[in-house]
Formats: structure tokens, C-alpha cells, sequence
């Protein structure tokens, strides 16, 4: 690992963490078809730390709305010890539900099959390209849909599921996260700020608990090489910015409802990856005949 690598690494997550065209997917490009990943804990701690930044970026961009959340979640304590409620239930309360609720999609990925599966298709560059495929297809027809009225206060439980079921079928590298998240919020009604907004707030608790089930891998496969500190913490610095300012791109595109862009562009990714992957394919195939 290079800071040459580190820097292109935190720029692709951060970049692509947030604007509709995956980061997953462009990850596993960069390290199975452009040699730039590393190995074993290595490599694992390498990606807690670009998923970290880009948290950091999540709760700069968020702040106030997440600030509300614990402030409000402190007082649910405090009714519950006083066994009182609100009258009307405030919005930052009913918030928090649609985020548990909608995060529970995510328990099915911890079934043991379900989760080796998943992280098989990682080093499988045919499933990214075709999944970058499926992600431009989803987002030209997210510009098509009428423009919603939904926010926190009348979406519905099973409006909630369907968005965290996008999220959980977004663990398949190539599939975008933002990009699968906002449009099942479009489909099902959602304003379009509240769909952006939601999409990345229900981000938080995924990563975390991403986050720590991968901080288990690494301590298993022996630690971290310290010789890499500057390259991590370069890599999470840039992530953290240009995340940021991703996040800012995606608000700004998704109240125009132009996603047209990305369609295109993750059509383009995923058909050059299925092209890289069958020329990676046939040179092995014709080494092999050689040796």
C-alpha cells in the first residue's frame, strides 16, 4: 500500500460511498482488476477506516438532524422512567423508529450463508459490472418517478422495510447503497429531500455495525502493520472530505430528480468491468495453455 494507492482509495470511497454509483464496486475494481488493495487484516482494517470516514462525513453533513435524534432519544428514556408520553409524538422520535425499523433487513445478511455468499462476490468482477448494470438501469427509472409527498411523519412501517430491504440487497458489491436506498424511497412516495436524508441517516447504524463485525476479522488475522499509519490516515482523511462534499452533490441532484447522469455512468462502469473481466478471463485461460 502506497499513499499514492491510499489517496486514490479514499477518494474512490469517499466519492462513490455517496453518489449512486457504489463503492463496493468501484473498490473491488480498484483491487481485483487494478491491483491497488492489500492483504489479509491489512486489508480489512484499511476499509474500516474509508467506511469511517465517510460516517464522519455523514454526521458533519447531519449534524443537527442526529444531534435531535440523541437528544430526543435521552428524553424517551426519561418518559419511560416516568411512565409518561407526548401528547404527539415528535418527529425526531419517529425518526429514530423508521431507522430501527428499517435497519432490520440488514440481520438476514448475518445469516452465516447468506454472509459468505456475499463477501464471495467481491473478487467476482462479472457480478460487479453486472450489478453496476442494474444500478444504472434503477436510477434512469428513479428520474421517472412522479415526485412524492412522504416524510417522517407519514411514511408508513412497511414503507420503512422496503427501503432497508434496498439496503440490505446494497451489500452485493456493485449495487449502490445511496443510489438502491433513495430510488425504494422515490418508488414508495417519499419526498425526495426526505428520501435523500433518510437514505444516509439509515446509513449510520449499517456501518457501525459493519464496522465492528469487520474489527473482529482483523483482530483474528493478527493486528495491523503500523508502517501503514500515514496511508490510513490519509485515506480516511480524504475519504471524510470527499464524502462530504458528495453528500452535498446527491441533495442537490436528487431535488432536481437527475439521476439521469449516474445511470449513465454506472451503465458505462459496469460494461468496461464485464470487458476488463472477460480480457482478465481469456489471458488466464491463455497462460495456462502456454505454461
Amino acid at each position: 500500500m502506497t499513499i499514492l494507492n491510499a489517496l486514490l482509495l479514499g477518494i474512490i470511497q469517499g466519492v462513490a460511498e455517496f453518489l449512486p454509483i457504489s463503492s463496493s464496486g468501484h473498490l473491488s475494481i480498484a483491487q481485483n482488476l487494478l491491483g491497488m488493495g492489500m492483504e489479509g487484516a491489512d486489508d480489512v482494517f484499511f476499509d474500516v477506516l474509508l467506511h469511517l470516514g465517510t460516517l464522519a462525513a455523514v454526521f458533519v453533513a447531519y449534524w443537527a438532524d442526529i444531534r435531535e435524534m440523541i437528544l430526543e432519544f435521552i428524553q424517551m428514556i426519561r418518559d419511560a422512567a416516568g411512565r409518561s408520553s407526548p401528547q404527539r409524538v415528535p418527529s425526531a422520535r419517529r425518526m429514530i423508529l423508521l431507522i430501527v425499523v428499517g435497519t432490520l433487513p440488514l440481520f438476514l445478511i448475518l445469516i452465516p450463508p447468506v454472509k459468505g455468499f456475499v463477501e464471495g462476490l467481491y473478487a467476482n468482477t462479472f457480478f460487479v459490472g453486472g450489478a453496476l448494470l442494474a444500478t444504472g438501469l434503477l436510477l434512469y427509472f428513479c428520474d421517472r418517478v412522479p415526485k412524492g409527498r412522504k416524510n417522517e411523519r407519514t411514511a408508513t412501517l412497511a414503507d420503512v422495510l422496503l427501503v432497508g430491504a434496498g439496503q440490505a440487497i446494497a451489500t452485493c458489491p456493485g449495487i449502490s447503497r445511496s443510489g438502491m436506498t433513495i430510488c425504494m424511497g422515490c418508488f414508495r412516495g417519499f419526498e425526495r429531500r426526505f428520501a435523500v436524508r433518510f437514505a444516509f441517516l439509515l446509513s449510520i447504524p449499517a456501518v457501525l455495525g459493519a464496522n465492528i463485525l469487520q474489527i473482529k476479522d482483523v483482530a483474528a488475522a493478527g493486528g495491523i502493520d503500523v508502517k501503514l499509519l500515514p496511508a490510513y490516515i490519509l485515506g480516511v482523511l480524504v475519504a471524510a472530505v470527499s464524502g462530504y462534499f458528495s453528500i452535498r452533490l446527491v441533495r442537490m441532484v436528487a431535488d432536481k430528480g437527475r439521476f439521469g447522469a449516474f445511470a449513465y455512468y454506472c451503465c458505462a462502469a459496469g460494461s468496461v468491468t464485464v470487458i476488463l473481466s472477460l480480457l482478465k478471463f481469456f489471458n488466464l485461460l491463455w497462460y495456462k495453455a502456454a505454461v
